[in-house]
C-alpha cells in the first residue's frame, strides 16, 4: 500500500476528529456518537466506491481505508492502555473511595451477571454451544470508558453520578476481558459446556497478578521520574512508557490482566506522583495525557466504526431476533443489580445509598463501544473458532454496540433531563440568584466609578446604564422570593459557599507551593467532604465532615498497633508527620475564611447567617488548634520545624514573584532570569524536604514533661518511655468500659477524657492518669472512660506500674490525690493489703 495514501488517510482522520467536536456541540449529541456515525459512513462509503463502477478514481483511497491495519491487538495494546491510564490520572480517587462498594458491584458483579444472563438467554433461543454464548455475554458486558466518560462529562452530570460511572467503566474492562479470555479458550478448544466454577476460580488470580504488576511498574517509574526531576521532558517520556509496559508485561510475562495492571499503575501514580514530582511538571504531565487520550479515544471510535459495515456483512433476519435477545438480557441483568442488589446492600449497611434517579441514569448510561468491537474482532480473526460462531459474534456484538450508541447514547441527555439530574436544586438555584444579584450590584458600582474617571459622554452612559439596569432589575425581581427561604437553608447556602472558598484557597496555596503537593489531595478531599456534607446534611453534615477531617483514622490506629506490638515505627512516623502537616495547613487556611464571611457571606445572606458561620468557624479553628496542640505536646519542637519550612517556602514564592516582575519590566534579561530561577529551584527542592520525626527521642521528651515522673533520673525515664505503649482515640470513643478487667494504667499525653462512675463524672486532661484505682483495689473496673477530644494515651501494664509506684514519690502523691477525690481512703489503697506499698 502506498505510504503517501496511507499518510493522507490518517491525516484526514484527524481532520474528521477536529470537525466532529464542534459538530457534536451543534447537534447536542455526544462526541463519541458523532465519531461512530462518521466512522460508519466512511467505512460504508469506501465499500460502496470499491464495489461499484460509478468511478475508479476513488478506488485507491477506498482500498487504503479498508486496508488499514486495524486488528484487535491494535485496540487492546495501543489505544486501551492510553484511555485507561489517563482516566485514572484524572480521577479523584479519595472521593471515589466513598462509593467503592457500588463501583465494585457494577464493575465485577454486574459483569458476571450480564455474562451469565446474555449467555444463557442466547443458549435457550439459538443453536450455539453454551461456551460460545457465554463468550458473547462476556464481550457485550463491558461498558466502554471512552464512550461513557466523555458523554457524562459533556452533559454536566452530577459529580457523584460521574464518579460511579467512571469507576465502573474503568474497572469492568478487566472483569470482562478476563472472562473473555477464559471462554475464548473453551471455544477454541471445542469445549461445548464449560465448568463455570473452574473458570471463575481463575478470575481472582488474573486480577491480583495484574494489580501487583501495575503497582511494581508504577513504583519503578516514580523512582525514575524523581531521579529525572530536573528534566521535565525526560519525566514525561518515562511516564508515557508506563501503561504500555505494564499492560504488555502483565499479559505476556505474568499471564494476568493487562487492564488491571494499567489501572493499578495509574492509581499508584495518581496517589504518589503529586508528592514526589514538581507541581508544574505534574500539571504538564496531565495535559500531555489529556491530549494523548483525546486522540486515542477519537481514533479508537473511528477505526472501530470503520469495521462495522464489514462485521455486519451476511446479517440475516433471524439475527435481529438474537440482537434483541442480547439487548433485553443485558439491560435486565444490569437492572437486577442496580434495583435489586444495590438496595439490598444499602439495607444491610454494606453500601452507601445510591438514589433511584442515579441508578436509572447508570442503567441507561451503560454504553458499549470500541472495547466490545475489539473483542468481537479478536474472535473473527481466530482460525480456531468455527465460522458460524465468528459470524454471530461479529453481528451480535456490533448490533448491540450500535443500539447502545445510537439509541442510548443519543437519548441519554434526554433521560438525564427527565430525571432532573441536569437542573439545580432549589437551594442551588436560590444561591445562584443571590450571587448574581450581588455581583451585578458590584459591577454597577464599578461601572459608575469608571464613567466618572473617564468623563464619558452622557448619552453613552445613559444608554448603557439603562440596558444594564434592566438586567439588574430583572434579577432583583427574580430574587424577591429569596426572603422566604428558611434560615436553615440560608445557613446551608452559606456553608456551601464557605467550603467552596476554602477549596479555592487551598488550590491557590498549592499553586503558590506554600501547601505541599503531598498534602494537597488530602486537604482538598476534606474540603470536598465539607461541601457534600453541607449539601446533604446542612449544619450537622458540615460539622460531621469538619470533625472527620481532624479525627484519627484507621490507618493511624493500625500504625500505632504496629509500633506498640511489633516495634515497627516507620508507618507511625510517616502518618504522624502527615497529620502534623495536615493540621498546620488546615489552621493556616481557616485563618483566611473570616474575611470571606464578613465580606461576601454577610452581604449575600445577612448578619445572622454570617455570625453563625463565624461561630462555626471558631469551633473548627478550636478543634484544629486542640489537635495540633496535642501533637505539639507529644512531639515538642516538630511543629516549629514545619512552621519554619512554611516560612521558607513562602519566602521563596515571594522571591520568585519579584524576579518575574523584574523580567516583565525589562530590568533583567532572559539569561539572568533563567539563572536566578535555577538557583531558586535548587533552594526550593531543599525546602520541600520535610523535617525528620524521631519518635524515640520525642518519647523521652514527652515522658520528661509529665509532672508525675519529675523525680525520676534520665535512665529511669528512658526505660519508662520504652515500656509505655501509645494508644490514639477519637473524640466520643470509649477507652475503657464498665466491669472490664484492669489491664493497665493510662496517662494522658494530649487531649481529654471523661470518667463516669457511681453517678459521678470527672474530666481529666493532659498529664493526668486513670485506671490506677482498679489495679490497686484488684477489682473490676466500675468506671467508663470516654474520650471527649482526639486523645493520645500512654499505657503502662500492671506489673510495671506497681514497680514504678514503689520508686516514685510523685506518682504515689498523685494516686493519693485521685483516691481522695473519689472518696477512697488513700492509706488503705496504698497499704500492703492491696499488694502495693504504704
Amino acid at each position: 500500500m502506498d505510504i503517501v495514501i496511507v499518510s493522507a488517510v490518517i491525516a484526514s482522520l484527524f481532520l474528521v476528529i477536529g470537525a466532529a467536536e464542534p459538530l457534536a456541540a451543534r447537534l447536542r449529541l455526544p462526541f463519541s456518537v458523532i465519531l461512530a456515525i462518521l466512522g460508519i459512513l466512511i467505512g460504508s462509503g469506501a465499500i460502496f466506491f470499491l464495489r461499484t463502477e460509478l468511478t475508479d478514481a476513488l478506488n485507491p483511497v477506498a482500498e487504503a481505508i479498508l486496508g488499514l491495519p486495524i486488528r484487535s491487538n491494535v485496540f487492546l495494546y495501543v489505544f486501551l492502555p492510553t484511555l485507561l491510564f489517563q482516566a485514572t490520572l484524572g480521577m479523584n480517587l479519595r472521593r471515589m473511595i466513598d462509593d467503592w462498594v457500588p463501583i465494585m458491584v457494577l464493575a465485577v458483579v454486574a459483569v458476571v451477571v450480564a455474562t451469565l444472563s446474555v449467555g444463557y438467554a442466547l443458549f435457550w433461543v439459538s443453536a450455539l454451544p453454551l461456551a460460545a454464548c457465554l463468550l458473547i455475554g462476556a464481550i457485550v458486558s463491558t461498558t466502554d470508558p471512552s464512550a461513557v466518560v466523555s458523554i457524562f462529562r459533556s452533559i454536566s452530570a452530577p459529580r457523584r453520578l460521574s464518579r460511579i460511572i467512571e469507576g465502573e467503566s474503568l474497572l469492568n474492562d478487566a472483569a470482562a476481558i478476563a472472562l473473555f479470555g477464559l471462554f475464548m479458550g473453551f471455544v477454541m478448544l471445542g469445549v461445548p459446556d464449560p465448568k463455570l466454577g473452574e473458570a471463575l476460580r481463575q478470575f481472582p488470580v488474573l486480577i491480583a497478578g495484574g494489580a501487583v504488576t501495575g503497582w511494581l511498574a508504577a513504583r519503578v517509574t516514580i523512582w525514575l521520574m524523581a531521579l529525572f526531576r530536573a528534566h521535565e521532558l525526560a519525566m514525561i517520556s518515562v511516564c508515557v512508557a508506563l501503561p504500555y509496559l505494564a499492560y504488555i508485561g502483565s499479559e505476556q510475562i505474568v499471564g494476568a490482566s493487562g487492564v488491571i495492571a494499567v489501572v493499578a499503575a495509574g492509581l499508584t501514580l495518581n496517589l504518589s506522583g503529586p508528592g514526589r514530582l514538581p507541581p508544574q511538571a505534574w500539571t504538564n504531565l496531565g495535559e500531555v495525557w489529556n491530549l494523548l487520550a483525546h486522540w486515542a479515544g477519537a481514533l479508537i471510535f473511528i477505526l472501530a466504526a470503520l469495521l462495522i459495515p464489514r462485521l455486519l456483512e451476511g446479517v440475516q433476519i433471524s439475527d435481529f431476533i438474537l440482537i434483541g435477545v442480547v439487548i433485553v438480557a443485558a439491560l435486565a441483568a444490569r437492572a437486577v443489580v442496580l434495583f435489586g442488589l444495590l438496595p439490598l446492600l444499602t439495607l444491610i449497611r454494606v453500601s452507601p445509598h445510591v438514589e433511584r434517579p442515579y441508578r436509572t441514569a447508570i442503567l441507561w448510561g451503560g454504553l458499549r463501544g470500541a472495547v466490545t468491537l475489539a473483542l468481537a474482532l479478536a474472535v473473527t480473526e481466530s482460525l480456531r473458532v468455527p465460522v458460524e460462531v465468528k459470524r454471530l459474534v461479529g453481528i451480535l456484538a456490533t448490533g448491540f454496540t450500535l443500539f447502545t450508541l445510537l439509541v442510548q447514547g443519543t437519548t441519554l441527555r434526554l433521560v438525564i433531563g427527565r430525571l432532573g439530574l441536569d437542573r439545580l436544586s432549589p437551594i442551588d438555584e436560590a444561591m445562584s440568584r443571590q450571587v448574581v444579584a450581588v455581583a451585578l450590584q458590584n459591577v454597577r458600582e464599578d461601572v459608575a466609578r469608571t464613567t466618572d474617571a473617564y468623563a464619558l459622554t452622557h448619552d453613552v452612559v445613559r444608554s448603557e446604564a439603562k440596558a444594564f439596569g434592566e438586567r439588574l432589575e430583572k434579577v432583583v425581581r427574580a430574587t424577591e422570593d429569596i426572603d422566604d427561604i428558611l434560615d436553615r437553608d440560608r445557613i446551608t447556602l452559606g456553608l456551601i459557599a464557605l467550603a467552596g472558598f476554602e477549596r479555592d484557597t487551598i488550590l491557590a496555596r498549592v499553586r503558590e507551593r506554600t501547601i505541599s503537593a503531598r498534602m494537597a489531595e488530602q486537604i482538598l478531599l476534606d474540603a470536598d467532604r465539607l461541601i457534600e456534607g453541607a449539601r446533604a446534611g446542612g449544619r450537622n453534615g458540615y460539622q460531621r465532615a469538619a470533625r472527620k477531617s481532624v479525627a484519627y483514622g484507621r490507618g493511624f490506629r493500625a500504625a500505632g498497633l504496629l509500633h506498640s506490638r511489633l516495634g515497627i515505627s516507620a508507618p507511625l512516623v510517616r502518618i504522624t508527620a502527615d497529620r502534623f502537616e495536615l493540621l498546620l495547613s488546615q489552621r493556616l487556611t481557616l485563618r483566611d475564611l473570616g474575611a470571606f464571611i464578613e465580606g461576601r457571606i454577610n452581604r449575600i445572606h445577612g448578619r445572622r447567617v454570617a455570625d453563625l458561620l463565624l461561630e462555626l468557624l471558631a469551633r473548627r479553628i478550636e478543634i484544629v488548634e486542640t489537635a495540633l496542640d496535642g501533637l505539639r505536646l507529644q512531639y515538642p519542637g516538630y511543629a516549629e520545624e514545619l512552621e519554619r519550612r512554611f516560612i521558607r517556602r513562602t519566602a521563596l514564592r515571594l522571591e520568585e514573584r519579584e524576579y518575574t516582575a523584574m523580567r516583565e519590566d525589562g530590568l533583567i534579561g532572559a539569561e539572568v532570569h533563567t539563572s536566578l530561577l535555577q538557583d531558586l529551584g535548587a533552594r526550593r527542592a531543599l525546602a520541600e524536604d520535610r523535617p525528620t520525626l524521631d519518635i524515640a527521642v520525642q518519647r523521652f521528651e514527652l515522658v520528661r514533661q509529665f509532672p508525675l515522673f519529675a523525680d525520676m533520673d534520665d535512665k529511669t525515664v528512658r526505660q519508662l518511655g520504652r515500656a509505655l505503649k501509645t494508644q490514639y482515640v477519637n473524640a466520643g470513643s470509649i477507652v475503657v468500659s464498665k466491669d472490664g478487667p484492669a489491664k493497665g494504667v493510662y496517662f494522658i499525653a494530649s487531649g481529654a477524657v471523661e470518667l463516669e462512675s457511681a453517678g459521678q463524672t470527672w474530666r481529666l486532661g493532659r498529664g493526668e492518669m486513670f485506671g490506677q484505682i482498679a489495679i490497686l483495689t484488684k477489682n473490676a473496673r466500675r468506671a467508663e472512660v470516654r474520650a471527649i477530644a482526639p486523645t493520645t494515651l500512654l499505657v503502662l501494664d500492671v506489673a510495671r506500674f506497681r514497680s514504678l509506684l514503689k520508686r516514685s514519690v510523685a506518682l504515689r502523691d498523685a494516686v493519693r490525690a485521685s483516691a481522695e477525690q473519689r472518696g477512697i481512703d488513700p492509706d488503705a489503697l496504698l497499704s500492703d493489703k492491696t499488694g502495693s506499698i504504704s
